[in-house]
């Protein structure tokens, strides 16, 4: 949806109708389109993004909790550095979703991301692995400096505090760690959907194109409620996502503090 430029009239595609439009002309495969660049993304960008945060928390941590600001500076130059390592992958994820709603003419048409990789290098040269990195970095920083740092925000919070009408103390479990995720997802969505949409739209391009070209030509053509194109979609993928994540990662954080006790530096969460 980030990718679609206003056509004619006031009536905007939601994200049903783009749905049963995708559906309707590719199947239900479609669905899973882009699914290889998807966890080539994970893999570089996700990883990068929490192992540099992990470890700069830790060194932080060493002489008790560290500073809430401390923590979110950690977490926005962790992203920057995921960004840079996972813009590749994030080229090859936007155009292969965006494909199905090009027309014909524009379409890539990656079979999968080793051949999109290739395709692109071939095409592209070296210089084309890196499009839109600036509002790919940008974008970067924002999220998890929203998503890792409110994640640990909302546990400091919540475990501080009783939670209110009902009375309860949450432990660090994993009904905790849902809560948090879910608080996190919702604000990741809100803060990084102005540069998820510029991103996308530069990532998905043709040709050679600037940021400021695409923030002003979609005002104009657009107005600001460009900026938040997609939410819905954004935060259906992201909310899930977020959940998972985090609740997979403090399980595999209490297994390492379990088995190498030795090596695992206590932190404030």
């Amino acid at each position: 949806m980030q990718t679609i430029h206003p056509a004619s009239g006031p009536v905007h595609p939601s994200t049903v109708a783009i749905l049963r439009m995708t559906v309707r002309e590719t199947g239900l495969k479609s669905l899973y389109t882009g699914l290889s660049a998807s966890v080539l993304r994970q893999m570089t960008y996700s990883m990068v993004r929490l192992g540099a945060y992990e470890k700069m928390k830790a060194s932080l941590s060493q002489d008790g909790p560290a500073p809430g600001g401390q923590l979110l500076l950690a977490a926005m130059i962790a992203g920057a550095l995921g960004g840079i390592a996972g813009n590749p992958a994030d080229i090859l994820l936007v155009r292969m979703t965006s494909d199905s709603v090009r027309p014909p003419e524009d379409r890539y048409n990656y079979r999968n991301a080793l051949s999109g990789f290739n395709t692109l290098l071939k095409e592209e040269g070296v210089h084309g692995l890196f499009r839109g990195l600036g509002t790919n970095v940008t974008r970067a920083i924002l999220m998890n400096g929203s998503q890792v740092g409110s994640y640990d925000l909302f546990k400091t919070l919540l475990l501080r505090n009783r939670i209110p009408f009902v009375d309860h103390q949450l432990e660090d479990g994993l009904l905790l760690h849902t809560i948090s995720s879910i608080g996190a997802g919702t604000v990741a969505t809100t803060v990084c959907a102005p540069a998820d949409v510029l991103r996308s739209r530069l990532m998905s391009a043709h040709g050679e194109t600037h940021p400021v070209q695409v923030l002003t030509t979609a005002l104009r053509e657009e107005g600001p409620r460009f900026l938040f194109k997609g939410w819905t979609p954004a935060f259906i993928r992201l909310g899930p996502n977020t959940v998972l994540m985090f609740v997979f990662f403090e399980q595999l954080k209490k297994g390492w503090r379990t088995l190498f006790p030795a090596t695992y530096v206590t932190d404030s969460g």
